[in-house]
């Protein structure tokens, strides 16, 4: 059964796929969504931290995390969209919610390793590669404006879950019986609205 209100998987999915309705676009942010995520971490890395996890951690071999795990806005950024996606889904979410948690310790350990300076570097050559393949995914297949024009939350927010929802559909999966068949529905509805203020502004 689906849910409603800020929980409504198949209203924030409807809302995301009609921007994402042409294949190599969808492609293209499989490609590049969480390497947007994964270099944003590092930023987040270095803002200041609350409480350093080394200790906790100390037990594992040769100090493999060191001092680079730190309670800082990239874990709490972290914590807010893994326990989102576990909650608009328990079965995908939780792999969202891994996967948000490994991109986490993955930036912190590189940026840790590059050191501030080299660690910025190598995160503004990934967003910049990454927002100009999206824009250009937008600007030449989709021929729409990314969705974050209209809702810049909710399109950032659900950008990492609806790509890996998108690669877990090619192997079958759904949230629950119905789910795709009703999205579909919400998109083409979401997409004519769209096409018919687009051509009333043009007449």
């Amino acid at each position: 059964m689906g849910k409603s209100g800020l929980l409504d998987l198949e209203k924030h999915f409807a809302f995301y796929g009609a921007y994402h309705s042409n294949k190599i676009n969808v492609l293209i942010h499989t490609l590049f969504v969480w390497p947007i995520l994964f270099s944003t971490l590092i930023f987040l890395h270095f803002t200041p931290s609350v409480c350093d996890f080394s200790d906790k951690v100390s037990f594992l071999p040769c100090g493999l995390f060191g001092h680079a795990l730190v309670f800082n806005l990239g874990f709490l950024f972290t914590l807010i969209y893994a326990s989102f996606y576990y909650c608009l889904d328990k079965k995908a979410g939780s792999l969202a919610a891994l996967l948000c948690f490994a991109c986490w310790v993955g930036a912190s350990l590189l940026s840790n390793r590059l050191g501030f300076s080299l660690a910025w570097k190598v995160a503004v050559a990934a967003q910049l590669i990454c927002w100009t393949g999206q824009f250009l995914g937008h600007g030449i297949f989709e021929k729409r404006a990314p969705a974050l024009l209209d809702n810049l939350i909710q399109a950032l927010l659900m950008a990492p879950f609806f790509v890996l929802l998108e690669v877990l559909q090619v192997f079958g999966y759904e949230p629950y019986p119905g789910f795709h068949a009703n999205v579909e529905a919400k998109i083409r509805a979401e997409i004519k609205e769209w096409q018919d203020k687009k051509q009333k502004k043009i007449s």
